[in-house]
């Protein structure tokens, strides 16, 4: 389609725009922020004016007026290799990505493991760069949320600090999973269930843990990072340790991965020697052999009500931390 501007000269204003949609000024401009309060008819003329124009917003101009970026970090505390690896990571990062789009917010994806780029990172993490930030991964007290709190960057993080620390959060209902899926193991009749945890300075490899021992109390436990080759090592130690062991609750489905191999490797049958259940439910879960029995937890939820928290808080909302724990679900499949 060939128009006016089009064959003009210069960038289209959000003036003309509203010329265009007959609308006022106003009007464009909350439509281009993302508000909400604009009829479905108006919104649509904007936006097919917008189309028309080939309008783009000034995003440097806006930030003059509304002291915003509309900007949002997200940041992994994970090296590259793990984040590239690992399932839960994709499908929380695709979740959080889709609604900041719909909001016309930016992501900006940070991996930060290494003194060096925690050092950036830090630099970098302020009003003048972004409104808000996600925080995945964390480990230990780490003392990054309460310095960005300081700076008056809004946090939420994914996963109930493992401290006393105050802080929003969204989390799943790691202890709980972990219950339902050791009581599983335990009514199928199986008399020697083992726990593979992950790693016990993260808020999740803590829950799953003590939601194994809520049902087996002081069982046998090999310790891992949630990574597939912690979990084979964990294996082999169990096996060695423990011979008769008839049943394994590790706390990913990476870590259960790596297990069944171990398991195969000893000639051990699975599920009529050894029963396996993992956690994540991830695609990994449907790939393994036997398809493996996990606990399925709300990734894709996890991610949406952690953006709302943020913005909201953003926006001036949200006054009070917020703490958000979502159910689980246990999936049978040929591993349990």
């Amino acid at each position: 389609m060939t128009t006016d501007r089009s064959r003009g000269a210069g960038r289209p204003t959000l003036e003309e725009v509203a010329l265009r949609a007959g609308v006022g000024r106003g009007t464009v401009s909350r439509v281009v922020n993302g508000s909400a309060q604009v009829s479905p008819r108006a919104k649509q003329a904007v936006e097919e004016a917008i189309v028309e124009l080939g309008y783009v917003p000034n995003r440097a101009a806006r930030t003059l007026v509304t002291q915003r970026t509309d900007s949002v970090a997200l940041v992994i505390f994970e090296s590259g290799e793990r984040f590239f690896a690992e399932p839960f990571f994709g499908r929380i990062v695709q979740a959080i990505s889709s609604v900041l789009v719909a909001r016309n917010m930016q992501m900006v994806l940070m991996i930060a493991q290494a003194p060096e780029e925690r050092a950036r990172l830090e630099g970098y993490l302020t009003r003048q760069h972004v409104d808000g930030a996600l925080l995945l991964s964390l480990h230990g007290d780490d003392p990054l949320p309460a310095l960005l709190e300081e700076r008056g960057v809004a946090t939420v993080r994914a996963g109930r600090p493992t401290y006393a620390e105050r802080g929003t959060f969204v989390d799943a209902d790691n202890r709980g999973g972990a219950r339902e899926a050791v009581a599983y193991l335990r009514q199928q009749g199986r008399q020697c269930i083992a726990a593979i945890t992950g790693a016990l300075d993260m808020a999740a490899g803590i829950a799953r843990l003590d939601g194994y021992r809520d049902v087996v109390g002081d069982g046998p436990v090999a310790f891992g990072d949630f990574s597939e080759e912690s979990g084979a090592a964990a294996m082999h130690r169990l096996l060695e340790h423990y011979p008769q062991i008839d049943a394994v609750f590790a706390a990913s489905d990476m870590m259960a991965a790596g297990a069944l191999r171990i398991l195969r490797q000893y000639g051990r049958r699975v599920p009529e020697d050894v029963a396996v259940i993992g956690f994540d439910d991830s695609v990994i879960a449907m790939h393994t052999d036997p398809p493996l029995s996990s606990v399925d937890q709300p990734i894709a939820e996890m991610g949406r009500e952690m953006v709302r928290l943020l913005l909201a808080k953003i926006d001036g909302e949200e006054e009070f931390d917020s703490e958000i724990v979502l159910p689980t679900q246990l999936v049978i499949r040929g591993s349990a």
